[in-house]
């Protein structure tokens, strides 16, 4: 292979890799305007402070925000509780802790979780954990708020894991090996040197774990009770803003407002987990910079 074909084949997956990218940005961009066009149709008849400051969800009679947000929010912050610690000391032990042995079987088994579909997950807290939560808690049902939290955790874990654990890994070993020079014992050097160090990386693990959470459709239909009403705390029966999607855009008729107002919950939902990616990096990029 002379230079000029190496040159040609350069060109060609450069310009490939272009068009994939390109692309990616195409399809956010439609459905960014599908959201906005669908949800302009909304506003139109319904005001936007009514549909923000709305405390009922009633397609019949109003189409209130507050109660599928706060549901949505409740669920994701106690899923972060729950998924944040025990993700970030998972991939601390995995990466400075387990043995070739242990590390070449816990990982693969972590990453393998992510592929276990959410329907089962759900099913997973409809007869295991609800009756737990109602046991222990002296509940009639144990579909609710935490319950779902307690999924929703399950679910980011993989992400959560295997993001953090690379972000460790890859703290330079002289820097650690520089702390034990110093007499710093295993736990000093993890929590004043290896830590700091890959903040940008374990803040991006729990940033995607969070969309991850934020995101999650079927887990949270079934194992959360679909109440509308305000959620008052984890034990409330909640509907998040994607399980109402879910369950009402196939039942609702075509271009009715209605109709329209699924999408501007889409909208939310997607202006919130675009919001959590951009935060994200900037919080990333500015802790690179003091580092």
């Amino acid at each position: 292979m002379n230079s000029k074909q190496r040159v040609r084949i350069d060109k060609t997956f450069k310009y490939l890799f272009q068009f994939a990218g390109f692309a990616c940005i195409g399809i956010l961009v439609g459905i960014f305007i599908m959201l906005i066009y669908n949800s302009v149709a909304f506003f139109i008849q319904i005001k936007p402070l009514d549909f923000v400051t709305g405390t009922q969800w009633n397609p019949s009679l109003h189409f209130g925000l507050l109660p599928l947000l706060a549901s949505t929010l409740l669920v994701t912050f106690g899923a972060m509780i729950i998924a944040i610690p025990l993700g970030i000391c998972t991939a601390l032990f995995i990466s400075e802790y387990a043995t070739g042995v242990t590390k070449s079987i816990l990982k693969p088994a972590i990453e393998m979780l992510s592929a276990i579909p959410s329907v089962v997950i759900g099913f997973l807290g409809i007869v295991v954990i609800s009756p737990g939560i109602s046991a222990v808690f002296g509940l009639s049902n144990g579909l609710n708020s935490l319950n779902g939290a307690i999924l929703l955790a399950i679910m980011a874990l993989p992400t959560i894991i295997t993001v953090a654990e690379d972000a460790i890994h890859a703290v330079p070993l002289t820097i650690k090996e520089a702390s034990y020079g110093l007499g710093a014992t295993k736990w000093s050097t993890m929590k004043s040197i290896v830590l700091p160090a890959a903040y940008p990386g374990i803040i991006a693990a729990v940033m995607l774990g969070m969309g991850r959470a934020i995101g999650e459709t079927m887990t949270v239909l079934m194992a959360t009770g679909n109440s509308l009403a305000f959620p008052t705390g984890f034990f409330s029966s909640i509907r998040t803003i994607t399980a109402t999607i879910a369950i009402e855009m196939g039942e609702v008729p075509f271009q009715t407002t209605h109709y329209h107002g699924l999408f501007a919950l889409a909208l939310i939902l997607f202006l919130i987990t675009m919001s959590i990616n951009v935060l994200a990096e900037r919080i990333a990029n500015r802790i690179r910079k003091f580092q």
